[in-house]
């Protein structure tokens, strides 16, 4: 859709082009006999692809996006601090943004890399819950003239989790509240991506047990971060128990749910296996989620 209205997209993927879908059928090669095309092959160069879309960037005329793993980011990441530090919107488009893209294993399932490309100033990272808060995350990113964007999306299917119409771009406020707990709330669950469905699980096991459950999706922890006091601790909440639920490591959210809070993600590498296999393993469930809580509120 993107493409279709917006001329000036100029797009790319580093050797990853049928896993990341960053072609579309507006764009076209760009070959050694046909530069007036909108999309370049880079191969298997991380680091050039992100230096040329700075430079495209910085050309002027064209919003430049390219795409390759999120593991890979570590190849792409000089240029992507440097696009942050030079204030120009860059947009990366990094995929297969868990350990739920499956049988790659360790090598390419990320779990540091959310946490490593949230630190960059001035750098908006955004991990989308569905489809609805992806078309939102991208309007954001084209509207950030002074600010690099990456959109953390993943290689699975995900359910649509913002079935009713806002003329509002939620994803705006870096967090909001997706699912409210019927009665005040005793538990918080925030979460990112493709663990907002896991969070809304635990949410209907826990509201059955007779826990009042809210859950807050959090697509963008920097906009979160430029909200106003009032709107972030609204957001946050009084819930004794908060949780996070992302699959990878807790760096960065306990200014969220606090050092006490519970965490359900990565304390370290994946492992090669199927995402059903995989998410069971490591304990990222609805299940293992609300057992956490319960634990918490028994006093265990």
């Amino acid at each position: 859709v993107i493409n279709g209205v917006v001329p000036e997209t100029i797009g790319g993927s580093a050797d990853l082009t049928g896993s990341n879908n960053t072609k579309t059928s507006q764009t076209k090669n760009i070959t050694p006999d046909d530069y007036g095309q909108r999309y370049v092959h880079y191969g298997v160069r991380e680091h050039g692809m992100a230096a040329a879309i700075n430079g495209l960037t910085l050309h002027g005329g064209l919003i430049a996006y390219g795409g390759t793993f999120l593991c890979f980011s570590d190849y792409a990441r000089p240029s992507m601090r440097l696009a942050s530090l030079m204030g120009i919107r860059s947009i990366f488009v990094m995929t297969h943004d868990s350990i739920g893209l499956g049988e790659d294993g360790p090598t390419h399932q990320p779990v540091e890399h959310m946490a490593a490309l949230r630190a960059i100033p001035n750098h908006n990272v955004f991990r989308p819950a569905d489809a609805v808060e992806t078309a939102e995350c991208w309007q954001l990113a084209l509207e950030s003239k002074k600010t690099p964007s990456t959109l953390a999306l993943t290689r699975q299917n995900l359910p649509t989790v913002r079935t009713e119409f806002n003329e509002k771009n939620l994803s705006a406020s870096g967090a909001y509240e997706l699912a409210a707990a019927n009665g005040e709330a005793a538990v918080t669950i925030f979460a990112t991506g493709s663990e907002v469905e896991v969070a809304l699980g635990a949410r209907e096991l826990l509201e059955k047990h007779g826990h009042p459950t809210r859950v807050v999706s959090v697509p963008c922890f920097e906009l979160f971060d430029q909200q106003s006091e009032d709107y972030r601790r609204k957001t946050i909440g009084n819930a004794r128990i908060k949780v996070a639920i992302e699959a990878g490591i807790r760096q960065g959210w306990d200014h969220i749910i606090g050092s006490d809070g519970i965490f359900i993600g990565m304390t370290g590498f994946g492992a090669s296996g199927t995402i059903e296999q995989l998410y069971p393993h490591f304990g990222i469930t609805a299940e293992a989620a609300a057992k956490a809580v319960e634990a918490r509120l028994h006093g265990k």
